[in-house]
């Protein structure tokens, strides 16, 4: 094992050692932005001479679905800046009459479903962190950090605004970004920049910049330059503050409480220390408006996994968030705060010079009786090194601080550290990317030997074929308690493989097929998993897509399982299964009002058998909303005197945008695996910027006789100020 470890650490090294500092688009499409001394009011209507004088990005490339020649439905886009904000102007010309495909109001839309212009500034000129900036047609707007090369991250919202103006032939957009609002480096003449347009009519994605079809668009590593007309200065402090107060109301009836009600207040502050530095400090933290997690039918021998949605951990998170890998995780901040209250807490994260960026966080929990005081401290440090590429070292700490004498009884450790280093690699056309990790975790009776973990990874992707190799290792004694661990004691190595044709076709944009592979081993190197999984699939150029599979699964279960977690008799410790399943998938034509996505799969499971459905079906009221419902249906065989199961996951979801700042949304779970149905409705009105008034409504039900378990009302009235 530590052999093939250490091939693939000298592969990877040898792919990206003669990495150079080269880029793809940036010495052959440069826009320049001059300083402008008037007034530019943000309507949409571009009447002011500074437009009429800047230089004009235009003649933009298809990327989707074909990405040769020039798009057919062309964009126009121009900037500015004065001492406070950089201004873009942008016109998205029509080729095909008609209204234009929008599913809502709501900021932070979904890209696919609505016809959209975006920005992607790479302000650090590494091509790998940024900022997204973009509209839709009907003014929505669309803001997220970028990190790892391109990811955007839209749970950071910043203030900055717009403006869209429609027209029969196109649409014009206005922006002004506050340069308060982006981390940048001072002293540079030029970033990189490149412009995305979603033509859904067409069914058309292009950009400024090219970017090869396989790639999101997103991607830094295909920007152009946006030339300064002066050096950027360097900013000194600045502050905003973000006081909240909060009122809530709870009856949980289950427990036999009586109604409890609860008055509440806390600040948040950003302090800006430098162009490319901020402090983050919390105060009595409330995250009550985060919208509730999606509930998933739980069939999973291991722990599922649900996405951080709290803004104060977000921006600069891929510091922290991106250690490890998706089921190796060293650092993941909903361990922090959603059992015990967070009371205060600071983080410190942005760039120090052109080459280092650095991240630490200390979170302090649970002053209440019913908690234990808990700190949480995580540091990290980040170098670029060869064109896009970047080591990190990283340590998490979290400290019980009140602990009894006894505490070893209670199954609790005093302390739980982990330190590490990622290696995170990709060539400077993104065509090689790869990862290097070792972590060791220390915490009392931690037997050294068997409480670390190591992986790599390494992939290549042209237009037509994609390879990829993956393996690791965790000791049976690794634990990261503010992490998230799939599961300890194995290796696991995981190829794979795909190849897509492109026709010459009107209808048919590629087809191809894929093969996938985990093989997981115990620590003697017995085999204990493995999964096989061949598909074909078929995307039509109204980017309508169908997909058919086959799975072959092997698992000799490490400890008692009930595979339908239902609390039936458990399938014993050391017994073996093999089953072939089969799957087919499709996705109708999102540009429809009325579209819908629909798997269907059936075959072995364990020593039985299983059916599942799912789909989605969403209903669009341009521009006001949607009606979606999202269901699952399992029915799951098993010989006596295990349990069979029928298992429903109903969850329509109304989605209803009034204006771009008055939004309501009210989603219903019902689970049968878990006995309960979930209502939540959510009501925010941005009433300035940056500044929200939440109304939330939760109430959880059995679904046998419907009797209320429990029920809570919270109003949050926040303010953003400078």
């Amino acid at each position: 094992m530590k052999f093939k470890l250490l091939t693939l650490f000298l592969l990877t090294s040898f792919t990206f050692s003669y990495s150079q500092k080269t880029t793809v688009n940036r010495d052959k499409f440069n826009l320049d932005i001059n300083k402008t001394s008037e007034t530019i009011t943000i309507d949409g209507l571009l009447d002011e001479e500074t437009w009429k004088k800047a230089d004009i990005a235009g003649d933009f490339y298809k990327i989707l679905p074909i990405d040769t020649g020039f798009a057919e439905a062309q964009t126009e886009v121009m900037m500015a800046y004065d001492e406070t904000n950089i201004y873009l102007g942008v016109i998205c010309h029509d080729t095909i009459p008609g209204k234009r495909p929008v599913e809502s109001l709501r900021r932070d839309f979904v890209f696919s479903k609505n016809d959209n212009f975006i920005a992607f500034i790479d302000t650090y000129n590494d091509q790998t962190n940024g900022f997204a900036f973009g509209v839709s047609s009907s003014g929505a707007q669309w803001d997220g950090i970028q990190a790892n090369g391109g990811n955007v991250s839209l749970e950071w919202d910043t203030k900055w605004s717009s403006a869209v103006k429609n027209y029969e032939d196109c649409w014009v957009a206005e922006f002004a970004i506050p340069f308060r609002s982006i981390r940048y480096n001072g002293g540079d003449n030029e970033w990189g920049i490149n412009f995305s347009r979603l033509d859904l009519k067409q069914s058309e994605k292009s950009s400024w910049a090219p970017v090869p079809r396989q790639f999101a668009s997103a991607n830094l590593a295909f920007t152009g330059t946006l030339s300064w007309e002066e050096p950027l200065p360097k900013s000194g402090p600045r502050f905003s503050l973000i006081p909240y107060v909060s009122g809530k109301g709870t009856h949980d009836i289950e427990a036999g409480e009586d109604l409890k009600l609860k008055a509440n207040a806390g600040l948040d502050a950003k302090v800006i220390l430098s162009s490319s530095m901020n402090l983050d400090l919390t105060i009595n933290s409330d995250f009550s408006q985060v919208e509730v997690d999606e509930q998933r039918t739980d069939l999973d021998r291991f722990e599922l996994f649900f996405p951080e949605k709290r803004q104060f951990f977000l921006e600069n998170s891929d510091l922290f968030a991106s250690l490890g890998t998706s089921n190796n995780r060293p650092f993941f901040s909903r361990r922090i705060g959603l059992e015990d209250p967070v009371r205060a807490g600071a983080r410190l994260s942005g760039r120090v010079g052109n080459n280092w960026r650095l991240g630490l966080m200390n979170m302090q929990t649970g002053t209440d009786d019913a908690y234990f005081a808990t700190n949480y401290s995580v540091a990290a440090v980040q170098r670029n090194i060869f064109s896009r590429s970047n080591i990190a070292a990283f340590m998490v700490n979290k400290q019980e601080n009140n602990l009894p004498n006894d505490s070893t009884s209670l199954g609790i450790n005093k302390y739980n550290r982990v330190a590490g280093v990622d290696v995170n690699l990709s060539s400077a056309d993104s065509r090689w990317t790869g990862k290097i990790m070792g972590h060791h975790s220390f915490y009392p009776g931690a037997d050294a030997g068997k409480a670390s973990t190591y992986a790599g990874t390494i992939n290549y992707e042209t237009q037509k074929m994609g390879i990829g190799l993956s393996q690791s290792w965790v000791g049976e004694d690794y634990l990261a308690e503010v992490g998230y661990i799939r599961r300890t004691g194995y290796y696991e190595m995981a190829p794979e493989f795909g190849y897509k044709f492109y026709p010459s076709s009107k209808t048919i944009a590629n087809h191809g097929f894929s093969i996938e592979s985990s093989l997981i081993y115990d620590t003697d190197i017995n085999l204990t998993d493995h999964e096989l999984k061949i598909a074909y699939s078929m995307e039509w150029l109204s980017r309508e897509r169908l997909s058919v599979g086959y799975v072959n699964n092997y698992i000799k279960l490490l400890a008692p399982f009930d595979p339908t977690n239902t609390d039936g008799d458990s399938l014993a410790t050391g017994s073996k299964y093999r089953w072939n399943e089969f799957a087919v998938e499709y996705v109708s034509d999102i540009r429809k009002s009325l579209n819908y996505e629909i798997g269907i799969s059936y075959g072995g499971y364990y020593n039985g058998t299983m059916m599942t459905v799912e789909g989605t079906l969403n209903y669009r009221v341009q521009p006001f909303g949607y009606l979606a419902l999202v269901a699952t249906y399992n029915q799951i065989e098993l010989p006596k005197p295990y349990n069979s199961a029928n298992l429903m996951l109903i969850g329509p979801k109304l989605d209803i945008t009034f204006t771009d700042k008055l939004f309501l949304t009210t989603f219903v779970q019902y689970n049968n695996q878990i006995d309960n149905l979930n209502l939540n409705v959510r009501f925010q009105w941005r009433y300035a910027p940056g500044s929200d008034l939440y109304i939330v409504y939760t109430e959880n039900t059995y679904t046998g006789n419907f009797d209320t378990k429990n029920r809570g009302i919270v109003l949050k009235l926040s303010y953003w100020l400078n």
